[in-house]
């Protein structure tokens, strides 16, 4: 064979020397994978007068249950009405559009489950829907149709959907399965959070935002919670999922390949910024709201008492503790450990608590309320400048 020549091209040159006649070329066959449709087993209802494809499922339903809630469907309806009484029937070949398999209403971005959901919420028994607001509830299904009814506009429906799927991510037994949907019963955390801010619905949002915080604290998913939280702009998750990653060290920071340099840089900021912080508490002593009985010379050895303990819980960080420097929340709910275990004591308090008899709930309410303050606030220190 001839080195510059590839094998079909020394083979038909071989037969044209030959005087053989040459094989025939083989052809290049495309074979396309299109679904052929398919009606659904549940929802392709023989007196049904509308068909509807959504993905390769082919749906029969009656237009009038469509058409409640006075959804987008009743709109398009409408006007479907209108383009066919101004059409020139003579031109129409297969009919209108949804009257047949044939020429089915698309429905586009929808997904057959999503459909499938919604048509279950028209079609059902009032004991069917019940089953939604117990412990037997699908979370996929009602989170299937919070999507689809917020998309067409079926508003009670969704307020419904959302209030059930609520229900079952905040009812302290049974709580739905959701991690990463591994088992297909549940959406994932990141489809629940995003299902929550589209519809705003704050308290599911709300309890999103807790089983986030619970996987943080866990250590896991920290650089999918920044950027879902800057995405959907959720700032008490956004805080917390920096300040997370930020005690997990520069060297998780940099073999995170998820985190892009703008959020490097706010973890920079952050660890500047709550470093910072950290040698300032001990001067920024809390406003102590003192108790009725504490007045005249009382009251200013107990203001005196008062900033002296904040300031020797303060340094506590200097003294052994293992806290990291930028562990602002860690050493004040440790400084609120301390004034519980000590007003919780049977014996009398030594020390300067000694000195402000009638104000040591009121210590640690100031104590509670600076930590507060300190978590609702970490989201400031997270900024693209250092």
């Amino acid at each position: 064979m001839h080195p510059h020549l590839s094998a079909d091209v020394y083979l038909a040159t071989s037969f044209m020397r030959s005087g053989e006649p040459s094989p025939p070329t083989p052809k290049l066959q495309l074979q396309l994978s299109i679904p052929i449709p398919s009606r659904d087993s549940t929802y392709y209802i023989p007196d049904g007068n509308t068909v509807l494809l959504v993905e390769s499922t082919l749906f029969k339903v009656h237009r009038s249950t469509l058409t409640k809630d006075t959804s987008t469907f009743d709109s398009m309806f409408s006007l479907d009405s209108d383009l066919r009484s101004n059409s020139n029937s003579a031109s129409v070949t297969v009919g209108p559009e949804g009257e047949s398999d044939d020429n089915p209403i698309r429905l586009q971005g929808d997904t057959a489950d999503e459909f499938r959901a919604l048509l279950w919420a028209l079609y059902s028994l009032p004991n069917e829907l019940s089953i939604a607001l117990t412990p037997k509830a699908n979370p996929l299904q009602l989170f299937n149709l919070a999507r689809i009814s917020h998309k067409y506009e079926f508003r009670s429906i969704e307020a419904w959907a959302l209030n059930a799927l609520t229900l079952a991510y905040t009812r302290p037994m049974h709580p739905p399965n959701n991690n990463n949907n591994k088992d297909g019963d549940a959406p994932s955390l990141e489809q629940l959070t995003e299902l929550a801010s589209l519809c705003e619905q704050r308290d599911l949002l709300e309890a999103a935002t807790q089983r986030w915080k619970r996987r943080l604290a866990a250590g896991k998913d920290i650089s999918l919670a920044i950027n879902i939280a800057e995405r959907l702009n959720l700032r008490a998750l956004l805080g917390r999922a920096y300040y997370v990653m930020l005690l997990q060290g520069r060297e998780v920071w940099d073999s995170d390949g998820h985190l892009t340099r703008s959020q490097v840089i706010r973890l920079l900021s952050g660890h500047y910024s709550l470093g910072r912080l950290w040698d300032r508490l001990p001067s920024e002593v809390p406003t102590l709201v003192h108790s009725p009985r504490c007045m005249g010379a009382t009251l200013i050895r107990c203001n005196q008492a008062w900033s002296g303990l904040w300031k020797s819980m303060m340094e506590i960080g200097k003294h052994g503790v293992l806290l990291q420097y930028p562990d602002v929340e860690g050493k004040l709910m440790l400084a609120e450990g301390m004034l519980k275990t000590l007003m919780d004591r049977d014996t009398p308090t030594p020390g300067m608590l000694e000195a402000m008899p009638w104000c040591k709930e009121q210590a640690l309410i100031a104590t509670a309320g600076k930590v507060k303050e300190i978590q609702e606030s970490l989201a400031d220190y997270f900024v693209d400048v250092i």
